[in-house]
């Protein structure tokens, strides 16, 4: 749900917040095997997590590995994070190594900049990470809270391209300036003093409305190398447009080009997808989602 501090310029830079979901997720199963497979959605990218793990665990990749379901890559929610935290604590396991959701993480470099999807695999719910210091290895959790559940997350697709990644990602952060001390100061506080209480008590409105102040000042800063305060101008429509219909929350899943936003109920949730359906019908490359919070981290069972 963004970034608190760009450029580090309260002393950590970063800092982020996301939330867990129910109806996206990485599933797969690990099982021995005389010869080493990888079968499934996204196979390229568990192959070379798979590489990268059992060198730096020192175990045998004689193992057939089944992937159920992946979140799609590159749309801003958390597939390579998801999908290296998967296999490694499902290898943790198999070999019965000891090792804890953070140096698993840490092995796969995860963390590098922002901490919510090691936070969200460990616990699930909403995450608040205190960024990256001079000694960081992960970005600590300092806030995990349930999401009430009765809240709904409206999802946004653009099939049509994905947001920065690998190197563009780099790249683009060298790029931008920086961000300004006194806006990072006031996100900080408006998260602390507005945006966690009103999750505490369970008030969606005050929660919104400081999630799209956030994702307003975060999408402005990235908007000299996406394009716009959203990466797609046709989900930036939409986003505009659900957002007269009474969604809040209103913003883009890191670099997108995934729109977001929130509602108070399933109810609501389904009559504005259905609508936007109809009305943006003649955007063909877009698709609707609607996703629950999830409250729980990662499952891992051994059968």
């Amino acid at each position: 749900m963004g970034f608190v501090d760009l450029s580090g310029s309260l002393g950590r830079h970063f800092g982020s917040i996301g939330v867990a979901l129910n109806e996206h997720g990485t599933r797969l199963s690990v099982r021995k095997a005389a010869q080493r497979s990888v079968t499934g959605a996204a196979a390229q990218r568990a192959e070379l997590c798979l590489t990268q793990l059992c060198q730096a665990l020192k175990v045998s990749d004689q193992l057939a590995i089944t992937i159920e379901s992946a979140i799609p890559e590159h749309v801003g929610l958390g597939s390579g994070t998801q999908m290296a935290m998967a296999i490694g604590s499902a290898l943790n396991a198999f070999y019965a190594l000891g090792l804890s959701v953070r140096e698993i993480a840490a092995v796969m470099d995860r963390g590098l900049r922002s901490g919510i999807g090691i936070g969200v695999f460990e616990q699930g719910g909403l995450i608040v990470d205190g960024g990256r210091g001079v000694n960081t290895i992960t970005p600590p959790v300092l806030v995990h809270l349930h999401i009430p559940k009765n809240w709904r997350f409206i999802l946004v697709f653009d099939s049509r391209g994905q947001g920065l990644h690998g190197q563009q990602e780099i790249q683009a952060f060298k790029s931008l300036p920086a961000f300004p001390q006194q806006e990072a100061a006031r996100l900080c506080y408006l998260l602390l003093m507005q945006a966690l209480p009103a999750v505490a008590e369970n008030n969606i409105h005050q929660f919104g409305d400081v999630i799209t102040q956030l994702q307003r000042s975060v999408g402005e800063h990235f908007a000299p190398v996406q394009g716009g305060v959203f990466a797609s101008g046709k989900v930036a429509k939409v986003m505009h447009w659900l957002a007269q219909q009474g969604a809040v929350a209103i913003g883009q899943t890191s670099w997108g080009p995934t729109g977001f936003c929130a509602v108070d109920n399933a109810d609501f949730a389904e009559k504005l997808v259905n609508e936007a359906r109809e009305r943006f019908a003649n955007y063909d490359k877009l698709s609707f989602s609607i996703a629950s919070a999830r409250n729980s981290g990662g499952d891992i069972q051994i059968v």
